[in-house]
Parts: structure tokens; sequence; C-alpha cells
């Protein structure tokens, strides 16, 4: 993407202010950013696949090199410690040569071991930022991911710059041609497995390069949350598909699901009335409205269509305050997204960490944030039959409130979820999902 360099150039301006700013508050010297290192199976001699540390690639798409730094202290420019051992198992990364290149001062690092001799000589005044607490000791770290600072880093990452936005567009640009593949391969009888393969097939991705491990549900097991399983055989009789299912782009996510039913029938009219439901939730985002004020909006607009569609029955002030559409909309309505598919700082109030808690009554929220432009969410609003729930509806004096029979008639196609990515703007919001035409 040619357009990427030059905003580029602002957005390794603003990190290097926050780190300023966040170094002079908690007066430190600088921070040695880890990109991470590999874990070893246990009992084995493979490692487990490498994560690298959010942190690290917020500052540059380095997503696959372990054993790399970066040591800025906001002033300077910042010194990316570069691994490239002499190695002949393994593919060796290239020195690099980007658009970011230029931005930083590349030191070549041939063994991890010997890191302290590229590393300032007196660390007292250095924060390590990363996970391998046992490195940082060794290197004589006093000060390792100090609360000020990573509620203070993680507070402003929710703030995408202009560069990291593009970045998101890509990432959605990426997931839609998957998710355009997937509906296909459902329609023409493929299986989980199948669905999955032409997925990651479509936008060039592995299961380690994606955001998250992809949602691929056929019929019931769309009902269960965090279905991962993956069945090769087909079921019997050929009813519903939910995919949720996200792709990354320098190192940022894309967290997209549609559901889809193979005949029309009852299912598919649910379908369609929650995708109204869900552009309507996108509409109502506005800067300086909390996100649980959606989230409780979610459940009296399920409460309205749910006796819209003769799934429940009385009042709708009733269903929800007697917890009637949370059996059936356990979640919370989303999340913020960005270098991770859950992204950091969702219950954050201001940058010194401050708790936005969750309705006691909503548990299950990863987002109480009051929201501001820049900021990039999901809205996911979700329908499902699960029966744990409902059995436990079914038992107590709310039964009356629920048509068992239209239900059942449910029950077989397992639940629904519409989601979008969303940038907030000052003046209106951006669904980049649907702009690329995945409705």
């Amino acid at each position: 993407m040619e357009n990427l360099a030059p905003l580029y150039v602002n957005h390794i301006q603003e990190q290097s202010r926050r780190v300023a700013d966040v170094l002079a508050r908690e007066q430190l010297q600088g921070l040695a950013i880890h990109s991470g290192q590999y874990r070893r199976q246990f009992l084995d001699d493979m490692n487990y696949p490498f994560k690298v540390n959010p942190h690290f690639k917020a500052w540059l798409p380095v997503l696959d090199n372990p054993n790399c730094w970066i040591l800025t202290n906001g002033q300077e420019k910042p010194v990316l410690v570069f691994y490239r051992p002499e190695d002949f198992w393994h593919k060796v990364s290239d020195v690099p040569e980007s658009f970011w290149t230029e931005h930083f001062d590349i030191k070549l690092l041939t063994k991890a071991e010997k890191v302290a001799d590229l590393l300032p000589k007196n660390l007292d005044g250095w924060a390590y930022i990363g996970e391998h607490l046992d490195v940082a000791d060794v290197l004589g770290f006093k000060s390792r991911n100090p609360d000020g600072v990573m509620n203070y880093l993680h507070w402003h990452r929710s703030f995408k710059t202009d560069y990291e936005l593009e970045c998101m567009r890509e990432a959605n640009r990426i997931a839609v041609i998957g998710h355009n593949a997937a509906r296909e391969g459902f329609y023409k009888g493929a299986s989980e497995f199948e669905i999955q393969q032409q997925y990651l097939s479509a936008i060039g991705q592995g299961e380690n390069d994606v955001p998250y491990g992809n949602i691929i549900a056929l019929n019931q097991n769309a009902a269960i949350l965090h279905y991962t399983a993956l069945e090769h055989s087909n079921p019997a009789q050929r009813l519903s598909f939910l995919i949720d299912a996200g792709a990354s782009f320098h190192g940022y996510a894309s967290d997209i699901t549609r559901t889809y039913a193979f005949e029309k029938n009852a299912f598919d009219d649910l379908i369609k009335a929650m995708d109204k439901l869900q552009r309507e939730l996108v509409e109502l985002i506005r800067p300086g409205m909390r996100f649980t004020e959606l989230h409780l909006a979610t459940h009296n607009k399920l409460a309205a269509l749910m006796l819209e569609m003769n799934i429940a029955k009385g009042d709708k002030d009733a269903l929800v305050e007697q917890g009637v559409t949370s059996a059936f909309f356990p979640h919370g309505l989303g999340h913020m997204l960005g270098l991770q598919v859950h992204d950091v700082a969702g219950f954050a109030n201001d940058e010194r960490g401050t708790h936005l808690a969750a309705p006691a009554e909503h548990p299950f929220l990863r987002c109480t944030r009051v929201l501001a432009p820049r900021h990039v969410l999901t809205i996911e609003p979700g329908f499902y039959i699960i029966d744990s729930l409902l059995a436990v509806l079914k038992n107590d004096g709310r039964s009356a409130l629920v048509n068992w029979d239209m239900v059942d008639t449910l029950r077989p196609f397992g639940g629904i979820r519409i989601e979008d990515n969303v940038i907030v703007h000052q003046e209106r919001n951006e669904n980049m999902t649907r702009v690329l035409g995945l409705n």
C-alpha cells in the first residue's frame, strides 16, 4: 500500500510523543520494548508459534522475528535491535528495507544472549516492556512493565492514528474476501473444515497468521459462542452457517461475523431482522456516550424483536429486566479492536487506568469506555438457542415469557451473530466492513 509511508511519518511521531510524555511523568529515561522470544513445547524440541508483543508491533510491522528490541526515549531516533542469527537450520529474516526503516537506527543482533552489548550501559532509568520477565531479570532491568507506563500506553493506543486506521481498513478488505469465499463454500456443501481451508486460501493467511481462531459453525454448532472444533464430515441436513473470522495486516486485526440460512425460512427471517438491528446500533454510536449505553439499547431492541418474531410474550421491559433477553444474548455487544482482537483499555476511564465496571447484570462485557473519535470497535449483537441457559428460564417463573414452540423450531439452527468493525469519527461512523460490500 503506497499511501502508508506518509501516514507512518505521523504515526511514528505520535508514538515518540507518547513515550516522551509518559517518561517525563513517570521519571524514567527510556523504554526497552522486547518483541518476545520462542517458547519451547513441553518435553519437545519444537517451539510454540511465535506471537509478537503488541507494544512492539505498535511501532513497526515486524511480526515474525523474536529477540528484537526497540529502544526509545521519545526524543531521539528510536533504535531497532534486529535479530539476524547465523543459522542454516531455519530461514533467517532479511535485513528490513521498507517504508518504515528510515525512521529507526537499526543494529543487527546475531546472538540473542549478547543483546546486553546493544542496550544502554546503565539501565536504572529504563523500563522493560514485554512478557519475559526472566530475561529482564538477567539483563538487570529494575523497572518492568510499570503500571503507570502500561496504563498510559494502553489508553492512548485506543486512539488510532491515520496509519493504523488505514491498516485496519486493509485488514477488513482482506477478511471480506475470505467471508465471500466461505459463504460460497457453505452453499456448495463444504464441511466446516473445508470452509476453513477455503477462507484461509482466499485471504492468503495461515492459521497462525489470522488474529484469532476462526469460528466456522454449521447448524447447532452456531450456538457455541467460541466454537473451533471444525468438523470434517457434513451434517445430515444443512440448515445454517455462522462464520466469525478476521484477517491481519501489519499486525492489525479485523473481526467480522455473518450468519446464513441454507433455505428461506423463519430462521432466515430472523437473520434479516438481526441484521437490521445491528445496523441501527451502529447508527446510534456517538462520541461521548458510554459503550454500556449501546449494550443496554441492544437488549431493548432485542426484546422488541423477540416479541415481533413470536419468540417471546408479554412486555418488552419485563423481558429485559427479568433477564430473558440475556439468556438469548449472553455476551457483550462488542470490544475495542486494534493490534489485538480484544484490544486493551476497554474498561479504562482515563490514562491512569481508572476502571469503569460493567453493570452487575451484564458481567460479560468487554468494553465500558466513553467513546471518542478514532476509537475502533466491533458491534456484534447475537441471538442463540443455548439449552443450558434456557433451561433456567424454563424452570422458574419466567417460563411464560417465552414461546417454547418457536424455540424448538429455531434450536437446530444454533444461533445468529452479525459483527462489523466501526471507526468512530466526530461527525459520523465509518463501518469499514459494510463499506467493502459485505452485507
